[in-house]
């Protein structure tokens, strides 16, 4: 082709009042002309004076960009369009102050008790630049579909029940959500406190072997870890092959 890019403008999630730039390169065989657009919602705008290969921006609110190319002879092309994901709200002190781009986790799942056949919905965020992708893993097994912010399914099942948690990755590195608690039942859903009610009654009539497995996956000082929750799920499974009742908590 007469004018091709060379080098595609990324994506990239940031707190409002970041400072940026997104870059494009071309090449074609005359000089080329490059010139910016945006759009919010449904309105897509020429950026005056945006005519550089690099577009300095203050993030203000999530927007699409592309940038257009062309050469002496009406030769045009356009870059991917690209979003700028701009977080109103962020903790103080996030990101840090030597920030290099890598993920950093901006917003956890919460814990869930959901009756069986109704919607489970399980949210995180994170900054990065580029911006970054997503994985959820539940018991420590990948998710394969879910691979976004939000992770949803329309009618839940017992066996969605477990421990849920999202890796964010980018090229600077990755970085773990805290693990949650997922709980599908039937009818009237158990809350902690009856859970704990129905373990001490579980231990006081129970005749047969009992295990109770905890697993520390959140600690003060200490990065979060993904060993305990495969541990205690791959661990539950032998027990219960040898006979055991398993009671298994995290954190």
């Amino acid at each position: 082709t007469a004018v091709s890019i060379t080098e595609q403008p990324v994506s990239v999630s940031v707190p409002v009042g970041y400072s940026f730039t997104l870059r494009c390169r071309a090449q074609g065989r005359t000089s080329l002309k490059y010139q910016w657009f945006c759009q919010y919602q449904s309105d897509c705008r020429l950026i005056p004076g945006a005519t550089n290969q690099d577009l300095p921006i203050i993030a203000e609110q999530t927007q699409l960009y592309t940038c257009r190319v062309n050469d002496l002879q009406r030769n045009v092309v356009f870059s991917d369009w690209v979003k700028v994901e701009v977080h109103q709200y962020v903790a103080r002190g996030l990101p840090p102050r030597l920030w290099q781009g890598e993920p950093v986790i901006v917003l956890n799942p919460s814990k869930q008790w959901v009756e069986v056949g109704q919607p489970l919905q399980l949210q995180c965020a994170a900054l990065g630049v580029p911006a970054p992708s997503y994985q959820w893993y539940r018991n420590g097994n990948l998710l394969e579909q879910q691979k976004r912010k939000k992770l949803w399914i329309t009618h839940t099942k017992v066996s969605d029940s477990g421990t849920y948690l999202c890796c964010a990755s980018n090229s600077h590195g990755e970085h773990w959500t805290n693990a949650v608690d997922v709980h599908i039942g039937g009818g009237e859903v158990l809350h902690p406190a009856e859970h704990l009610q129905l373990f001490h009654l579980v231990f006081i009539l129970a005749t047969d072997k009992i295990a109770l497995l905890v697993g520390n996956n959140c600690y003060q000082h200490h990065p979060n870890l993904m060993a305990p929750v495969r541990d205690v799920f791959e661990l539950s499974r032998l027990l219960e092959h040898l006979g055991f009742q398993v009671v298994s908590l995290l954190d």
